[in-house]
């Protein structure tokens, strides 16, 4: 059915351009409550970096926190001041559910591992409509049992979760659905609807609470404290008043006449280290008096830092249950007034928001794998607040000086308070540099403002180190991501000119500027022996090679790397596309054009050849690219058909001739520097119309590595690419070194689980589809048909005769968008073997996206809510429906 909704007329846009002129602040609350902060290194305070044992999940209910909070479909204002979310209680757990519960790196098979049923089911851009649904078990839930369950298991086995312990038989369990509502900017509806799934009636504690972040506690003496004070009660309501002395007021109003619980957002001391608490009222007390019944740990005279309305509901089989909040800035004098109307209309906003997004041409199916993809992505950001400085120091107390010389000992500059987008609240509660660069262009069709102001704040001063590099992750900044960002830049760049009619060159200019001196870093850093072959630690691949590359070889060993060689080559090529783009302005950017085109040229060539007894990096008798290990002096391939060979494959460009004939500088010196090295020329391919082809993988090498790329016994699964190819099951790659010392090394193909503990045991480049790889592919075939049409075609797939590399292209998203997609049996793989998931209407289409997916099968694996570059099917798909493919 063809429907359409013209995108400058919906609401959510208009709201979107509010935002953007600073007309209303409709972005200033939202869903930017963390899913976890405790086992963070933000909250690790111990001399040795175990992060893990430093603040274990039993801690999190009494222990406040110094740097973030976190909570069950919460919300928050974008500097964290003040908190709101839900917790509940089914009247047989031990504790009070205030968050999430998972399992810690150390104690999952396969690496931390949330143990919760919970689903991003809705969003908007400017949070004016938000749906969260967490569903919680009517029986004891299974704390114990899920640690014992891993403990007894391998690194050979799955995981246990819920499902597999009996959590949800008997469809006894409740849907608690959070819906927030924005009236305007600040003034928000929250709807809490509890949904008995079950056969019987069953009884549950439902406690939305408010709260103040702890900013006051970590200084002596403490600074301005905030309050929650309970206010006079109007007609079927009552009312909280929380005020801080920085930020004005809020008033909460609930419906109905709960019981007004209220405490302090304060570390209970007695509780975790036998010493005086601060306050007689702590941070879990709400959990002593709900579940133990101990009302002298709440504050009689019903004020403090953190308080909640508790709702005891007794919900019929199948029936359900509401309760109504509304947080505003001002006092109201009927808060209820039309809130059924308001959350009907945003609702109904948010469809017609989505409908203009997504356009005419897509399956109902489809549009529902987009919205849930979306709506995590906006979900999943998250307000992130470190200092380092402050943290190698300490507050009050100063830790253990070991921590000076420790983790992130060199980026003392960092100082950030911002709202980011995180690859998963839960598993991976901070920012991830290049996870980051796909979730802006998965963001980009959906809030392009959004997406250009996450992908800058990288190369901002208290991001980018002073030398150049960017910060990796949380756990080791000086770690390596692959350098991705000025590809996503001019990505952004493009999209925004389709949107608007016009890029932003202001953006496009400060990134590329920041970029300079990150590129400097890289070659200075990274080139070893100034022969354009890099090395670069692990890249985000994580375990993909024989041993782990982000730690130090032996004395006497070298490697260098195919993927970092291949990536510096793209990143030359996107720094120079955005060169080119920036001197049809001004001419001074010709130079720095010619500069990248050149280096470009000097990489291409040194994957393909070598000189002074050196190995090229790419092998003419596997036709392949392969890292070379030196050892003992002796320098061989390793020769592991990897995501690492594939690489080449994205560094390509095409310079049209109407760029080219502009820019008389630039092509002065082009020709001048290929006649003086005609040697570099075997890079570049002109057309007959004069398009002027720039790849690293030459014609001749291109057909050989895209004959692995789309061999199913090979790289090709029915669901993406592999990032190792399947003919390692049968051949495993084994190397024995004798100098510098006797070791031996062996890497199979693994379509599932990591079975080793590198990198924590649940980060696999062994075989698995990774959605960031596939749909670099997908892209740079696109670029390569751009470039080359119909002069190159990819082998046969399925008995299928020879195809364009356009066609190959879409063969790939199509097998990627399969994931997701119910198949002829109305199975979805990824949900591989549950049949909980493929069965049951109320599970089966609502989505997890997960962080990489069996190479075999499809089913989802890691952590299950990484949308953040998983999301990147929701952009797939709506890149198939502007092309109008059929659906699989």
């Amino acid at each position: 059915m063809t429907r359409t909704v013209p995108a400058a007329l919906t609401a959510e846009h208009r709201r979107l351009e509010e935002e953007r002129e600073r007309l209303l602040r409709w972005k200033h609350w939202g869903p930017y409550l963390s899913e976890r902060a405790w086992g963070t290194v933000r909250e690790d305070y111990s001399a040795n970096g175990d992060a893990w044992a430093h603040f274990p999940h039993d801690h999190a209910r009494s222990r406040a926190y110094r740097w973030n909070e976190d909570g069950l479909g919460g919300i928050c204002d974008r500097h964290q001041i003040l908190c709101l979310a839900v917790a509940v209680w089914n009247e047989k757990d031990p504790i009070l559910k205030e968050r999430a519960f998972g399992l810690t790196g150390p104690e999952g098979n396969h690496g931390e591992d949330v143990k919760e049923i919970y689903y991003y089911e809705d969003a908007t851009p400017t949070s004016s409509y938000l749906r969260y649904l967490y569903r919680y078990p009517q029986r004891e839930f299974p704390y114990g049992a899920l640690i014992d369950a891993a403990r007894e298991r391998g690194l050979s086995d799955g995981e246990v979760d819920l499902p597999d312990l009996g959590a949800f038989d008997g469809d006894r369990y409740f849907d608690v659905i959070v819906e927030y509502a924005k009236r305007s900017p600040s003034d928000i509806f929250m709807v809490i609807t509890v949904v008995n799934r079950g056969p019987e009636p069953a009884p549950i504690h439902v406690l939305p609470h408010l709260w103040f972040r702890n900013t006051w506690s970590w200084s002596d003496p403490p600074g301005p404290v905030p309050e929650i004070r309970a206010m006079q009660s109007g007609p079927g309501h009552v009312m909280l008043r929380a005020a801080h002395p920085e930020h004005g007021a809020h008033h909460l109003y609930i419906e109905g006449r709960p019981e007004l619980l209220f405490t302090n957002n304060e570390t209970n001391h007695e509780r975790l280290y036998g010493a005086p608490s601060r306050t007689p009222y702590v941070k879990d007390a709400f959990h002593d008096r709900v579940i133990h019944g101990d009302a002298s740990r709440v504050n009689p005279e019903l004020r403090g830092t953190k308080a909640a309305s508790w709702h005891r509901l007794e919900v019929p089989a199948g029936g359900r249950r509401r309760i109504l909040l509304r947080l505003a800035p001002d006092p109201v004098e009927r808060p209820f007034e039309f809130a059924d109307e308001l959350l009907e209309m945003r609702r109904r906003e948010a469809d017609e928001y989505y409908l203009a997004v997504q356009g005419p041409h897509l399956s109902e199916d489809r549009r529902a794998i987009q919205r849930q993809a979306a709506a995590g992505l906006f979900w999943t950001m998250q307000f992130y607040h470190y200092d380092v400085d402050t943290w190698l120091r300490g507050d009050v107390e100063a830790p253990p000086p070991e921590r000076l010389s420790g983790r992130n000992g060199q980026w003392r500059h960092v100082s950030v308070a911002d709202v980011i987008s995180m690859p998963d609240k839960w598993e991976y509660p901070w920012f991830a540099a290049w996870d980051l660069a796909f979730h802006a262009v998965a963001l980009a069709s959906l809030d392009i403002d959004l997406a250009k102001a996450q992908l800058k704040l990288m190369v901002k001063e208290w991001y980018q180190h002073p030398n150049g590099q960017l910060p990796a992750y949380e756990w080791e900044f000086s770690d390596l991501n692959p350098p991705v960002h000025a590809w996503a830049t001019y990505q952004l760049y493009k999209i925004e000119r389709k949107q608007r009619g016009e890029g932003d060159r202001v953006f496009l200019e400060r990134v590329f500027h920041k970029l300079l001196i990150n590129f400097a870093w890289w070659v200075n850093k990274r080139d070893a022996e100034g022969h354009n072959v890099f090395e670069g630690g692990f890249l985000g691949l994580d375990n993909i090679s024989l041993f782990d590359r982000s730690e130090r070889l032996a004395p006497g060993m070298r490697l260098e790397q195919a993927d970092a060689t291949a990536w510096m080559a793209m990143y030359c090529l996107d720094l120079m596309r955005i060169a080119l783009e920036l001197a049809l302005d001004n001419s001074a950017y010709e130079d720095l054009a010619s500069k990248f085109f050149e280096h470009f040229l000097r990489i291409a060539h040194a994957l393909h050849h070598a000189e002074g007894g050196r190995l090229p990096l790419w092998s003419e008798e596997e036709g392949f690219y392969f890292d070379i290990l030196t050892a003992g002096g002796r320098p061989r391939h390793v020769k592991i058909r990897s995501a690492v060979g594939l690489i080449p494959l994205c560094a390509v460009h095409v310079i049209t001739p109407e760029i080219y004939g502009k820019l008389a500088n630039f092509r002065r010196r082009t020709e001048w520097f290929l006649r003086k090295n005609p040697a570099l020329a075997e890079a570049i391919t002109v057309r007959p119309d004069g398009r002027q082809v720039l790849s690293a993988v030459t014609p001749g090498r291109l057909e050989r590595v895209l004959a692995h790329l789309f061999d199913e016994d090979k790289f090709l699964s029915p669901f993406g690419p592999r990032s190792l190819s399947k003919e390692h099951a049968a051949a495993p790659v084994s190397l024995g070194l004798e100098q510098p010392c006797h070791a031996q090394y062996t890497v199979g193909y693994e379509p599932g689980e990591s079975i080793t503990r590198m990198k924590g045991g649940n980060s696999n480049w062994r075989g698995p589809i990774w959605f960031p790889l596939g749909y670099l592919l997908y892209r740079s075939l696109l670029r390569l048909d751009h470039g080359f049409g119909d002069v190159l075609t990819i082998p046969p797939i399925g008995g299928h005769g020879p195809r364009t590399l356009r066609d190959g292209a879409h063969e790939l998203e199509r097998r990627l968008i399969a994931i997701f997609e119910r198949d002829r049996e109305g199975r979805r793989p990824v949900y591989g073997e549950h049949p909980l998931f493929h069965r049951d209407p109320h599970f089966r289409d609502r989505l997890f996206f997960f962080e990489y997916f069996h190479g075999d099968t499809g089913a989802g694996l890691g952590a299950s809510h990484q949308t953040g570059w998983t999301a990147l099917v929701g952009d797939l798909i709506l890149r198939a429906g502007r092309h109008n493919l059929p659906y699989s």
